[in-house]
Parts: C-alpha cells; structure tokens; sequence
C-alpha cells in the first residue's frame, strides 16, 4: 500500500467540468447532491478505482492510504479505518466517499456543510454495476457511469460464456490468508466464481460468508484450484504453497493449479472485477487442458 502526505491541488485543478450543468441536484440514498462536486476525497479504494475509471479523476483532491490504484491518484495519509474528521476538512471536501461510517463521520462532517456518500462492499454484482452508476450521477458523469456498468456487466458475461463448464467436477479452495480464512459462494467474490462452475469447499464448512477452514479441512476434500488472495500481504505463491506440511499431496498442488491473484483485485468492488472474472477463466481452462 501507499501512504504519504498529498499536496493540496489548487481550486483551478479540480474544477468540475461545465458539460455536467442540469444533471444536478442527485439524490443517491438518503444524500442528496446538490451541484457537482469539484473537490472530492475518497476513503474507499474501490470507489477510487470507480472515479478514475468514470473520468472524474481531476475533481479527486485527496485518497485514503489504501487507495494505491490508479498511481496518480492524489496519496495521502487520510485513514479509512479511523477516519478524523478534522484530516478531512483540511482538503475543503465538497464530497466525501465511504465504504461504510461506523464512527460517525457523515453527521460530523454534515455541520461542516459537506456530503458523505456511503457506498458499502456489494452482495451481488448486480450491486456492483450499480454502485458504478451512482458514481457516475453523483459526480456529474452519468453517461460514463451507466457505460461503465454496461460494459463491466458486458465483459463479464463474455468471459464466462467463453469458458467451457469444467468436464468433472472441479473444487477450489480460496485464500484470504496465511490462517486459511476463506469465503462462500455467497460472499460477493463466491458469486462471481460460482459463474464458472466451480465447487467451493469452504460452503458449509464454517459460519457467516468468510469462514476460518483449517489445513485439516482443505486436506481432506483436495481441491483441484487453489485461489491465492494473499500473494502481497503476505507472500503466498505456489511454492510456499506446496512446502506446507502435507500440501504437496494435493490436486491443485500437484497438477500445478495453485493461482496468484493481485490481493487488490481479489478484495476489491472496481472496475478490476472484469480482471478478477479473466483470471478466474484461465485458471479454469488451464485445469481443463
């Protein structure tokens, strides 16, 4: 991740482009926009992805220290986890993107006169493709939002029609991290392999959408892929993979189907996922030859 401190652009860098005017005021939720912001601070990393993908990177003055994707967004040492109020009000924000706000931060930041827009992780991709079009109306690019959710949805149906249903069963095992927390074919990502035709072992085995397996576990019902989603925070790849006690017996193991994927990608809601739902492709047509 990349954290620093971030200057703060002139007024004239991010000014909101004139070819939005009409289009506003926007009421997204319970939040209504009133004109189209020009100076905007974003707390989430996905939703960052989103801006940049929309066109409204010039009206972003500021991102969260998590937000590393795309390189030229505007770094900072803003935090998502604990946001403060006071960081924030520093950037003179006219906008404010969260993924969720347990700490109150909208109703602070609301006697200051600025609008908190809560865009919460997706259960569905449904959710996913409209969250890119919220964006799209709540910064003044409608147009951009609704294409980028067309093409988003699009893409990924194209990639899974592209790939040929597995012959055999096939089961995979996804890794959050190193202590074998997984997660369900109805957790966000879960639905996006599900598409695939792939089995996952960790439904049923554990509570809630991201269960704790153990080594036991993942032994025992051999998956024949093995997602790993913490190749950066943690170092993960096939081989240290394959070193672990007992893992060397394993389908994916043996037969080479132990996948890498960016953690960023794999954790993310962004306009990414279509490289998320590509990757998940190959490994499958890769299993198949």
């Amino acid at each position: 991740m990349l954290a620093g401190c971030a200057t703060r652009p002139s007024e004239a860098d991010s000014t909101a482009k004139p070819d939005a005017e009409g289009t506003f005021p926007v009421t997204i939720g319970s939040v209504t926009i009133d004109r189209q912001p020009a100076r905007i601070v974003s707390l989430s990393a996905s939703a960052t992805e989103t801006l940049y993908a929309l066109g409204a990177g010039p009206q972003v003055v500021a991102v969260d220290s998590t937000s590393d994707y795309p390189p030229q967004a505007p770094h900072s040492n803003l935090s998502a986890f604990s946001p403060d109020p006071e960081a924030i009000s520093a950037y003179n924000p006219d906008l404010v993107l969260v993924s969720e706000d347990p700490s109150g931060l909208s109703a602070a930041l609301a006697k200051t006169g600025v609008k908190t827009l809560v865009l919460p992780a997706p259960v569905t991709l449904d959710d996913a493709y409209r969250q890119f079009a919220d964006l799209g109306r709540a910064t003044g690019h409608q147009a951009e939002g609704e294409s980028l959710a067309r093409q988003a949805r699009d893409d990924i149906d194209k990639i899974v029609a592209g790939t040929p249903e597995p012959a055999r069963p096939l089961s995979y095992y996804y890794e959050l991290d190193q202590t074998y927390y997984s997660l369900t074919s109805t957790s966000f990502v879960g639905q996006i392999i599900a598409r695939f035709g792939l089995a996952n072992v960790a439904d049923g085995a554990g509570t809630g959408d991201y269960p704790q397996l153990s080594a036991e576990h993942i032994l025992r019902v051999n998956p024949g892929l093995i997602f790993l989603a913490d190749t950066k925070c943690c170092g993960q790849n096939p081989d240290t993979v394959a070193a672990r006690p007992g893992w060397d017996t394993l389908d994916a193991v043996r037969q080479r189907h132990v996948v890498g994927l960016d953690d960023d990608i794999a954790s993310r809601w962004g306009p990414r996922i279509v490289d998320l739902a590509r990757a998940i492709s190959d490994a499958v047509k890769s299993a198949e030859q």
